[in-house]
């Protein structure tokens, strides 16, 4: 089996709970050279039955994030799978990575994994906005979690106090700002302004 070829190189598409990571992420997803990445997919796919899904909700369900080992575990094995499976190509895409890091440890983790090259930061400045489109989601997307305004606004205090100041680790001049509050088509300009010329750096188009 041929070893992976760590570190990939990839993107952060950071920002608050409801900011549209996940909107972005699916819509450059399909676009040849991106592959998304996103860890509340993954967690919602995992088995309830398991140890590792009977533990991942109960800390969803308080509005917390899940222990850092565990997080890292299921995050590497899904995305090898992914490579095996030939879905995700690490010499011709750049992984768009959706809710992780989510501390400043994970970022000391994934290191060896991921070459974080640049950190889109999705900004939305109205946290009541934020809270109304995630109940407005939990409907729309059978998420039960989100349904619970007490558990989101948990999930708020957790990410000022603990994701957050992933932005103070990465280099301030490979952190973009970008409003998130606009037209899906306003942002995906935005993203792709900062994407684009890491995505032509780290995956030079041959057919030219």
């Amino acid at each position: 089996m041929a070893k992976p070829p760590y570190p990939y190189p990839g993107a952060l598409i950071f920002g608050v709970p409801g900011a549209g990571k996940g909107t972005q992420g699916e819509i450059l997803t399909k676009i040849p050279g991106f592959f998304h990445l996103s860890t509340g997919v993954i967690f919602r796919k995992l088995d309830a039955k398991s140890e590792e899904g009977r533990i991942v909700r109960e800390y969803s369900a308080r509005g917390e994030l899940a222990p850092d080992d565990m997080t890292i575990k299921i995050f590497l094995n899904w995305l090898e799978s992914q490579r095996l499976a030939e879905r995700f190509k690490p010499r011709e895409q750049l992984l768009l990575l959706d809710g992780i890091p989510r501390n400043r440890n994970q970022c000391e983790i994934l290191k060896k994994y991921v070459d974080v090259k640049v950190v889109v930061h999705l900004m939305c400045h109205d946290e009541e906005a934020m809270i109304d489109r995630i109940r407005r989601r939990a409907v729309l997307e059978n998420r039960p979690d989100d349904a619970s305004e007490s558990v989101i606004r948990r999930r708020f205090q957790v990410y000022e106090a603990e994701t957050r100041p992933v932005l103070n680790f990465y280099p301030e001049d490979i952190i973009k700002n970008v409003e998130s509050t606009g037209i899906h088509a306003e942002v995906l300009q935005e993203c792709l302004k900062h994407l684009a010329p890491v995505l032509r750096e780290n995956f030079p188009r041959k057919d030219l």
